[in-house]
């Protein structure tokens, strides 16, 4: 009896390997299954494919310490995939339904804790009390940094390039607001981009105060967008722009 449970406490650490890693590289476009929010219902989803895992060994009898091994390893895995093979296809019969509801429901949930952690790191590299100056410039030292350590496809399928011009185009419109420019000049600014040429800024024409705003607040949103692909690349150490200490390093460099 001691053989037996010694060899499903194996099962069940082996499992718990198997899940972990499974769930990890299933999140890797997604985020960090143990950030802050999302760790306690990563480790649910663990524990509870790892149990899954050793009940099977349980009820099939007659294994010997390997096959009981190679269960506990390639269980989780098989799990998980028939799940997403199932989800890609919509055919999914009652039986599956009840087999996966667990790991579909906590799936869900664990992505929107994922979602949270990833929302607050990307808030917390944006500082709405920047001036449109300031904005600039952290947006070109967070693509500088994010060019850097990004692939190439990467920065391709992120539009890494495009984000950053279409967060300058906005500034740079809502720059000419604050110099005091005429409204012909705006006028012109606008139209010398498909990022500002559109409905949503033409209507605000007569009030440059509500023009320069919603300028502003989208730039943010688009560098906010530039973070979050950055997050989901896996580039999680990315300082935070301190407008303060570059001035002070720059002063430096330049007596």
């Amino acid at each position: 009896m001691l053989e037996g449970a010694a060899g499903h406490g194996i099962t069940f650490v082996l499992a718990m390997i198997s899940a972990t890693v499974f769930l990890i590289l299933r999140c890797q476009r997604l985020g960090r299954p143990f950030g802050p929010s999302s760790r306690w219902l990563a480790l649910v989803v663990i524990t509870l494919t790892a149990l899954a895992t050793t009940l099977v060994a349980l009820v099939v009898t007659g294994l010997n310490d390997e096959l009981r091994a190679l269960v506990g390893l390639v269980a989780p895995s098989g799990l998980w995939l028939g799940y997403m093979r199932q989800r890609q296809d919509g055919r999914r019969s009652l039986g599956q339904e009840v087999m996966t509801f667990w790991l579909a429901s906590l799936l869900e949930r664990l992505h929107q804790a994922m979602a949270e952690d990833r929302e607050v790191w990307c808030e917390s590299r944006v500082d709405d009390t920047w001036s449109t100056h300031q904005l600039s410039m952290a947006a070109e030292h967070y693509h500088e940094r994010i060019r850097q350590r990004m692939s190439a496809d990467e920065r391709r399928r992120e539009r890494v390039q495009s984000r950053l011009q279409a967060i300058e185009r906005r500034l740079d419109v809502a720059a000419l607001i604050e110099d005091g420019a005429g409204k012909s000049k705006v006028v012109t600014a606008l139209s010398s981009s498909p990022v500002t040429r559109k409905t949503r800024y033409q209507r605000y024409l007569n009030d440059f105060a509500r023009l320069h705003g919603v300028l502003v607040h989208d730039a943010e949103r688009e560098l906010m967008r530039l973070l979050d692909s950055a997050y989901r690349c896996g580039l999680r150490s990315l300082a935070r722009y301190d407008p303060a200490v570059l001035e002070v390093a720059k002063a430096r460099s330049h007596p």
